[in-house]
């Protein structure tokens, strides 16, 4: 009884979750090379910085964040985020540098704190802290970027919807499926 037969378009009960999972760890993947990408940029950029100029660690870090965020919004515009709503630019790139500016204060405040608060500042130190940071504020970037950044078309989420519905009918009784092809009797 776990699946239904009506028809090629349906799936195995539970199909619309499994399919939802899938959809979810695509996107935890695509977003985690454009991520994973824009880290070496960051880190990369931050020890270039570090190395070449005398500016303080937490200075250096904000030049090497912004890099970071410049290379990550077109990773996620046009990778990870690709398939979503693209017809509010404006307001997509004004929430995507506030969340990223929110990132950029957790990332560089535990830099911060480490450096400042602990005296933890040889380049070894400075670059744990910077990674811990930077993985702090993933975890924030990642839930509001596809909650209110790059989210989602409505359509998509009204046809999953419908689909599951749909899905969840088709297993209902045969008579109850005849009436709704409107096969049923009329009086």
């Amino acid at each position: 009884m776990g699946s239904t037969t009506s028809g090629p378009r349906t799936r195995p009960a539970g199909g619309a979750l499994r399919h939802r999972v899938e959809r979810l760890a695509r996107e935890v993947a695509k977003f985690g090379a454009v991520g994973g990408a824009g880290l070496l940029v960051n880190l990369a950029v931050f020890n270039l910085v570090r190395h070449l100029t005398d500016l303080q660690v937490v200075r250096a870090s904000v030049i090497a964040t912004v890099v970071a965020i410049a290379f990550n919004y077109v990773g996620f515009r046009y990778f990870t985020y690709r398939d979503r709503d693209k017809s509010g630019r404006t307001k997509e790139l004004t929430l995507f540098l506030l969340f990223s500016v929110a990132g950029l204060v957790i990332e560089n405040g535990v830099l911060y704190a480490a450096t400042y608060g602990f005296g933890w500042d040889s380049p070894l130190q400075s670059n744990v802290f910077k990674f811990l940071g930077i993985g702090i504020a993933t975890l924030f970037r990642f839930w509001s970027y596809r909650t209110w950044v790059f989210r989602a078309l409505p359509a998509r989420e009204a046809v999953a919807s419908a689909e599951s519905f749909l899905e969840a009918g088709a297993s209902a009784s045969p008579a109850v499926s005849a009436v709704s092809r409107g096969q049923g009797r009329r009086s």
